[in-house]
Parts: structure tokens; sequence; C-alpha cells
């Protein structure tokens, strides 16, 4: 297997390069202005330390998996074309009025609280640019009105002489018939060629997301035409420079849905989050490899602080109607969760309250941290790690970035220290207090809002700054774990993705009769909703070279209880119902995923149960990745020590020599009592007094509470 994984953050861009049984690791800064100039220099890198030129590498790659955040960034700064909407005439307005929870979709919690001052987003398609062309479908897909041709023609030419350069089509129940939709896209062809420079991207909503919620759809459809302009010029830079230095494999894309796929069968809408959900489900894997049912997957990186869980080994917890920026869609995605909190996240004091704050703004990649000497001024999280001697000027990035410890020291003080009038030892430990506390709450609240307990999961901590600052967030979580690639650990969960489709449909159909109790006898209707699916499904696997014959496909339904509104997504036991045997196993794992999931008192047999929708993953598995199992040695780990360091440790309110380790060095079996630091290539473990880092049999850090030690 010969493959790369590579992951573009704010701050750095990770790559692991798989290389028959070698696993390299690399980093290298981001380049916001060119995303294809960090890409190829993090490649050079991994080929480097190969030892291989990279003109000789690229050929003999396979496939080469990529996450993103370049849609989202260009959604954030609002960097999008003019866009133009065709919906169904009389529905112009629907978009505009949004659902009722609008007015706080993608606010932060302390900012719903104060409701007098919430507004609407700025809409991304203003009410002029949105027509409505003559034409309807029913929710059955009978067409009640047909469309008129010349009406959508007219409408078309009023768009683009108003300026749009991006279409999206959004009519009426599309997705249960999308011939007006189509048709719509051919006569905007048939207007607009593609060898004109004018041509025009055109988003379909049917083809984006294909169930029922006619916001949802035309919202996601929106926001995809908006971003394929960027998404496309981005990756095409970096496709071209591939192909240019010798690369002819596939070029995959990771999904939030948990899979990766092909560069053109991905959407904007499917790249968002890409990067936290590599990690969830890199930790998924590892886990089951590893033997632990419960994690909870934290990353901590340049510009924020992602967290994701794994439940009784599955990562089968979904958003059905996440929110984008300010905006929801109907796609479904993994569960995570994101807050503004990293190593580049700038502390500040907040002069009403006398209080200090950290983020949700970040200093970013550049220019950084005031102790990248590259133009900041204001000071950040990682300003404080080095003030406060947990990482090291010299070795930081491989010692291959040098740090300016005094420009680190001077931010704090004055921006910091001098305000609340407390030292710069002080200062510096207060920022890592409360950013390691956001954290802290971020993990409690996620975890108990599920109804779980802390103490029943194990921790990962990957990213730059996770070992940095895990043993100040992972708070009830008794272990937290440590990986050799946990600075690459999202590139690394990526490359353990297996390559999978996702098919969605909605098909409202009875499955338990309310009172009765009686299952559906209706299986024609059930497996030809499934079987066109599959079909689906087949057909572009097969376009895109996939083998068809090593493909798993499994089949997952949303369902709800009568007279209920929570929908559950389950998964279902059979791909097809032939026999009522079949339908009775259906609805049992309906029952106990319900019922885990809301409590067994709210299962509401009586009340019948209804299909929503229809979920098909076509799925081809790839490598995963194995951890070898290793002889213990002694506890002591004074081979790896490389000498001593002034640190402040705010436990004992004083800076003392504290030893410092090299993590490579340390041999399964040793033990890392604190205080100490354990520096890696691209992170540093800060182990504090009362912790103890153990490495286990498989080359991993373990950090717990020293015996006898309070937690």
């Amino acid at each position: 297997m010969k493959s790369v994984d590579i992951d573009v953050g704010g701050t750095f861009t990770d790559l692991v390069l798989t290389w028959d049984d070698k696993r390299i690791l690399a980093k290298a800064p981001t380049t916001p202005y060119d995303l294809s100039a960090g890409f190829m220099n993090v490649l050079e890198d991994g080929a480097e330390q190969l030892g291989i030129p990279l003109s000789k590498v690229l050929p003999e790659l396979s496939v080469v998996r990529y996450s993103t955040t370049v849609a989202m960034n260009r959604l954030i700064e609002r960097r999008g074309p003019r866009l133009g909407l065709i919906t169904t005439e009389g529905h112009e307005d629907a978009v505009l009025i949004g659902r009722g929870a609008q007015w706080t979709d993608g606010t932060r919690i302390a900012e719903r609280r104060n409701l007098a001052v919430q507004q609407k987003p700025e809409p991304l398609v203003t009410r002029r640019m949105i027509v409505g062309v003559r034409e309807r479908v029913d929710s059955k897909g009978a067409v009640l009105r047909p469309l008129d041709d010349d009406d959508v023609r007219d409408k078309l030419r009023y768009l683009m002489d108003n300026g749009a350069r991006a279409i999206a089509v959004g009519l009426l129940w599309s997705f249960a018939n999308p011939a007006h939709e189509k048709r719509v896209r051919e006569i905007i062809r048939e207007e607009y060629k593609g060898y004109h420079v004018g041509y025009l991207p055109v988003v379909l909503s049917h083809e984006v997301v294909g169930k029922v919620g006619e916001y949802e759809r035309t919202m996601t459809a929106i926001l995809d035409a908006y971003l394929q302009g960027s998404i496309k010029l981005e990756l095409e830079a970096t496709w071209d420079k591939l192909r240019e230095a010798g690369y002819r494999g596939s070029f995959l894309m990771t999904h939030n849905t948990g899979g990766s796929a092909e560069i053109f069968k991905t959407t904007a809408s499917r790249t968002y989050n890409g990067g936290p959900i590599s990690g969830l489900m890199g930790s998924y894997h590892i886990a089951r490899e590893l033997g632990f049912k419960n994690v909870i997957a934290s990353d901590v990186g340049g510009t924020s602080f992602d967290l994701g869980m794994v439940v009784d080994a599955s990562v089968r917890s979904y958003e059905f109607r996440p929110v984008i920026d300010r905006w929801m869609v109907g796609i479904s995605m993994l569960q995570t969760t994101t807050m503004g909190a990293g190593g580049g996240s700038i502390a500040w004091v907040n002069k009403l309250l006398n209080r200090l704050e950290v983020g949700p703004r970040s200093a970013g990649a550049m220019p950084g941290p005031a102790c990248y000497d590259l133009g900041g001024t204001e000071p950040t999280v990682t300003d404080a790690d080095v003030a406060l001697g947990y990482i090291s000027p010299n070795n930081y990035f491989g010692g291959r970035m040098q740090l300016n410890r005094d420009k680190a020291v001077r931010a704090i003080e004055r921006a910091i220290a001098k305000p609340l009038g407390v030292p710069v030892d002080e200062a510096a430990a207060l920022i890592r207090r409360v950013v390691e506390s956001h954290m802290a709450s971020a993990i409690q609240r996620e975890v108990h809002l599920r109804g779980y307990r802390p103490r029943d999961f194990v921790l990962f901590s990957y990213g730059g700054g996770g070992p940095t600052h895990v043993a100040g967030y992972r708070a009830e979580v008794p272990t937290a774990v440590i990986f050799p690639q946990s600075p690459v650990f999202s590139a690394l969960g990526s490359s353990v993705m297996d390559i999978m489709h996702v098919y969605e449909l909605s098909r409202r159909m009875v499955f338990m009769e309310a009172v009765t109790q009686k299952l559906t006898t209706d299986y024609d209707a059930f497996n030809a909703a499934v079987r066109s699916l599959v079909t689906q499904a087949k057909l572009d696997l097969k376009t895109e070279g996939l083998p068809v014959d090593e493909a798993v496909f499994s089949l997952e339904l949303d369902m709800l209880y009568g007279g209920q509104v929570h929908v559950k997504r389950m998964a279902s036991p059979h791909l097809f119902i032939e026999d009522e045997a079949q339908a009775r196993a259906v609805y049992d794992a309906f029952e106990q995923e319900f019922a885990a999931s809301f409590s067994p008192h709210v299962v509401n047999k009586p009340g019948g149960v209804y299909l929503d929708s229809m979920i098909v993953k076509a799925t081809v598995p790839t490598e995963k990745l194995s951890l070898p199992t290793l002889p213990l040695k002694g506890p002591s780990p004074a081979a790896a020590r490389s000498g001593t360091r002034s640190a402040y440790w705010p436990e004992r309110k004083e800076r003392i020599d504290t030893p410092v380790y090299r993590f490579e060095s340390l041999l399964p079996g040793n033990r890392v009592d604190g205080p100490a630091i354990v520096e890696a290539e691209f992170t540093t473990v800060v182990v504090p007094p009362g912790e103890t880092l153990t490495i286990d049999e498989r080359g991993l850090g373990i950090l717990r509470a020293a015996e006898g030690g309070a937690r």
C-alpha cells in the first residue's frame, strides 16, 4: 500500500505518507494565499524523509486523500460569487423566511442569551436574485403544472443581466420527481454553453439532498453553488501540480459522513468539517484495534478544539440538520463539536468585567503567535506555553522553526499581566487555565448531554496542542492516550477511512401500525426504494473504477414513533426485507437503539412506527492501521532524558528546573512522573505534578493521575 493523506488546517498542513510498511509523518505551515503551495511543501518533506525524490514517489502512489477547510473559510470570508436562485413560483421568499431558529443558528451560547440584539444573517442570495418559475410537482412526484420553458429562459436572462455567476435550483418536491430541475439545467446549458467564458456553475437541490425539507435542501444547494468556484480553483491548482509532478492515481476528498470519495463526486458541503471527522474515524478504527469501546476524541489545533465521541464501538451519532456557518442544511453528517480554542487563540482582557478571555479570535498561520516573530503582537496560547517553559524555542516544529521567547513574554506582559496586575508567569498560567477549562467544559457538556459519564471513557488526545494541554482539560476522564502520531492524527485517520458513498431518500411509510402494532407487509415498496439506491451506488462505483464486487452495502433507516418528533437513525440488520421475521428484526433493532438514546420509558409502540428516510452506504474497505505489541522494559526513563529546562508550575507556584525527555526514546514500560516535559518532533507532552505518563506495550503514552494523587 502506497498512499498519501493530507489534512490542511488553519495553522499547519499535516501529512501521513504510507509506503508499504513505513509511515512517514510530516508537517508544514499552511499557506493561506495558496493552499497548494503548503500541500506540495509537505509532500516534499515526506519524500525527503523517505529518501526518495518526490518525482519518483508520486508515480508509485495509488491514492491521495485530502481534507481541507478551504470552502468553509471562503464562506466565513464571504468570498463567493453573486448567486441566483430559481425556485417554484410563489415560494421565492421561503429561504429568506427560514426556520424559527434561524435567528440564532450558528451563534455561540453567550450570544443567544441576548435575544434582543439577534439578527438574521445577511443572505447569500438576495431577494432581487431569487426568481420563481411556472411549475409544480406534488409530494408524490405527480406533475400538477408543467414547466414553462419560455418562462425559465426569461427568468434566467433576468438573473444573468443582474450579475449572477452561479445558479442554484430548488424546486418544490424535486427529490420526488427531479424532471423539472433537470430540464432547468438543460435550458441553462442551452443558453450558456460549457465553452463560453461565462460558463455557469449550476447546482440542483435534489442532487445534493434527496429528501424532504424545502428550506434545508435549498440552502444546501445555495451553499454548494456559492462555494463551488472557490473549492474548484483551490483543488484544480493542487491537482495540476500533482499531475505535473507525475501522480496518476485517485484523488479522494474526506467527507463528513465518515468516508471519502473521488473529488468529482464531492460537493462543497460534504467537505465541511472533514478534518475533525477524519480524526474521529481514526479514533474509531484505532479504538477497535486497542479494545476500547468508549472514546472521547479531542483535537487541539492552531485555531480550534474539535471533539467527537465513539460510544459502544460506534460513531453513528449524526446531526440531521447541521448548521454550516449560519445556515441549516439538509445533509446528514457525523456529530462533532468545534470551538475556537487552540494554540493560536488570542488572549485578551475583557475590560468591562476585568476578566481574562481566550479566543475565539485566532492569530492563525499568518502572522501567528507573537513568538513566531512574523509580525504578530497579540498573546496567544502558544505564547503562554513558550513563556512558561513548556515549549522549547529551539526545538519547536522539529527544530526547523525558531521561536522568540522574549516577544512572547513582552506580549503577555503588555496585554495581560499589567492590566491584571500579576506577574508574567501567573498571567501565562492563567491563559492556559482559561483555555483548558473551556475545553474541559466542552467535554463534560458533550458527554453528559448524551447521557454518559466521562469516567466511563478514555480520552484520545491529538493535534499539535493536544498533548501539551491534555492534563488540564481531561477533567473527569481518568485516562488520556497520546499517540506518536498525535500531531498528524487527522491525516492518519483519513488513511484508515473507507471509501464510502452515502445515498439518502425520503420514503415516508408506516412500518408498524398504531394500536394493533402490526408490522408492514409492503415489502415490495420498501425493497424497490432500497434497490434504486443500491443500483445508483453500483453505477457510481463502476464509473470511478472501484471494485463493485468488493463493496459492502449497508442500510440505515430514519424512524420515529407515532406522536413523537425525535427521529432516530438506526442500522438495519437487513438490506432487504423478505418476510415478517426480518421486519421484526428491523423493528427490534430500532427499539433497542431508540431506548439507548432516549430512554426505554419513551418507547411508544401503541403509537406505531414511521419510516422517514432510507440511507444506503456503499463502502469499499481500505487497509487498517496495525499497532504492534512490544516487550515491556523497566520503569526508568533515564535513557530518554535529554536535559532540564526552567518551567513554571502553577500547582507549586514556582519555577523549577524540570527534567526533559525525548518521546521517541521512551520505551514500553517507562514511566515519567510529573513535573516533567516530554518532547516529540511536532508536539510536547506536559506532565504536571501529580500526573504520570507511562508508555504501554503499543508505544502509546498513557497519562493518568499518580497513585494516591487527587483528580
